[in-house]
């Protein structure tokens, strides 16, 4: 393997101070314009590159982002890590992904990683076991900036991007009951996340401006994974009526329509179902999935912008701000029972 250049090895050809090397490199005022034409020939010739994290470092931050997200695996993160890398690498900023696999003590050893690598600032989705927020305190503490994204939490006063999960949840619900919808599931997190509050409170406001009553027995905690779905339709569900499915995730809604057709239950005939998030996946199932877009790059996007305006804000860096975008219905087949007719 080749040696890597360094500042001493310039420092020998020249017969200079490395510290002269390192003034030149900089274009320093003190440095003549000879000398750094010296410089730069011998460290054009010698191959050097600057190491720029180590640079960084020494002046106690790096142009360096952290970026934690619950699952990498989930289309919806992976387009939020897309729509944050557009806007900061057009800042000149990198971006670092870690995901915490919903475990607090997980969560927590990656926001010290990012602090030990000198991050200039954190982007988090909060994992669904996360109720302790010592580790973001202790972030902002330190002077690095916070953007909550989707899972976000009143217990940080740090900057947020989400969508209307409230109206999302509404919207959603409304649907069904314009389908003709009485008894309407809701699948939604055991967490307190307020994501999934707010989804909650749109549904049972829906069904309140319209006069439905609530059934209590028909508002489901569980884990939003597609087998969550399954184990609903065929065990909780199995003696209850229902003629509708909400689920707050696009996994448990897929879950739910694999059990209905195993069941012989005709979609969206006999049940109408539609989910949240718009997955890839929604729209070539069978019956494709009506489900609510929640435009995760913009999201992304609105969290970098989040960054970028706070850091260069007249403010000091506990000014804080808030994105809110509109959720957008996605009517497909699932629950689409007035075409039908």
């Amino acid at each position: 393997m080749n040696k890597k250049t360094t500042i001493q090895d310039i420092a020998r050809e020249l017969k200079v101070t490395p510290s002269t090397v390192s003034r030149a490199l900089n274009d320093h005022p003190r440095i003549s314009r000879d000398t750094k034409e010296a410089v730069q020939r011998v460290a054009t010739k010698l191959n050097y590159s600057p190491n720029y994290v180590a640079s960084a470092l020494r002046k106690g931050t790096t142009q360096l982002l952290g970026l934690v997200v619950p699952r990498i695996n989930r289309a919806f993160f992976s387009s939020v890590v897309r729509g944050v890398e557009e806007i900061a690498l057009n800042k000149g900023y990198s971006v670092i992904v870690a995901q915490s696999n919903e475990d607090l003590n997980r969560e927590r050893d990656v926001i010290k990683a990012f602090l030990n690598a000198r991050v200039a600032g954190i982007f988090s989705s909060l994992g669904k076991n996360t109720t302790q927020f010592d580790h973001y305190l202790e972030a902002q503490k330190r002077g690095v900036p916070i953007v909550l994204f989707d899972r976000t939490t009143t217990a940080i006063d740090a900057s947020k991007a989400v969508i209307d999960d409230y109206m999302g949840g509404y919207m959603a619900t409304e649907h069904l009951i314009n389908q003709g919808c009485q008894r309407i599931v809701h699948f939604t997190s055991h967490q307190a996340s307020n994501i999934y509050k707010e989804r909650l409170r749109g549904y049972l406001d829906a069904l309140k401006d319209h006069n439905i009553d609530l059934d209590e027995g028909l508002v489901i905690p569980c884990d939003l994974q597609l087998e969550d779905g399954i184990d609903a339709v065929n065990n909780v569900l199995s003696k209850k009526k229902y003629d509708g499915i909400f689920s707050t995730s696009d996994y448990t809604a897929l879950g739910a329509i694999k059990a209905l057709k195993a069941k012989g239950k005709s979609i969206p005939e006999e049940v109408c179902v539609i989910g949240f998030s718009n997955e890839p996946f929604t729209e070539f199932v069978e019956p494709p999935l009506s489900t609510v877009d929640q435009f995760p790059e913009d999201m992304g996007k609105a969290a970098a912008e989040l960054f970028f305006k706070q850091i260069e804000s007249d403010s000091d860096l506990s000014t804080t701000y808030k994105t809110m975008l509109q959720p957008q219905l996605i009517i497909r087949k699932s629950s689409n029972r007035l075409d039908l007719k």
